[in-house]
């Protein structure tokens, strides 16, 4: 049991670590272009979420569930972190004058940690 977590968990790490070089790739060329943070930080979201899905359910957490009902139940369980994400970009960046790069930083380790309890005790139980 404690092996199969540990691999589990050097899985998700792994994934996480893709899922988020998607992520900060997609958000940094949209600011670079010159698109807003919270479009950019929107556009990385569902590209992310959709890249997140697909290894976390194959290689993660080796679910053979429906697609349908797990992906529905990880959209929404992201939908909650985005909000936790946007919210505290927002909060970072206009009230703390956070600069936009270390404000995507800094919300991401709480990100991180939020995706994986909801996936491991909720979508992939």
């Amino acid at each position: 049991m404690k092996n199969r977590v540990s691999k589990e968990l050097t899985a998700y790490l792994i994934a996480g670590i893709l899922t988020t070089i998607v992520n900060f790739i997609v958000y940094y060329i949209m600011l670079f272009i010159g698109i807003d943070y919270k479009i950019s930080n929107t556009a990385a979201f569902i590209i992310s979420v959709i890249f997140a899905f697909i290894i976390n359910k194959k290689y993660v957490f080796l679910s053979n569930k429906s697609y349908f009902i797990e992906f529905i139940k990880f959209s929404l369980g992201r939908l909650f972190t985005y909000a936790l994400d946007i919210g505290a970009m927002i909060i970072l960046i206009e009230v703390f004058s956070v600069s936009e790069y270390m404000a995507k930083l800094w919300t991401n380790i709480l990100i991180i940690i939020s995706n994986y309890l909801i996936s491991k005790f909720w979508t992939f139980k």
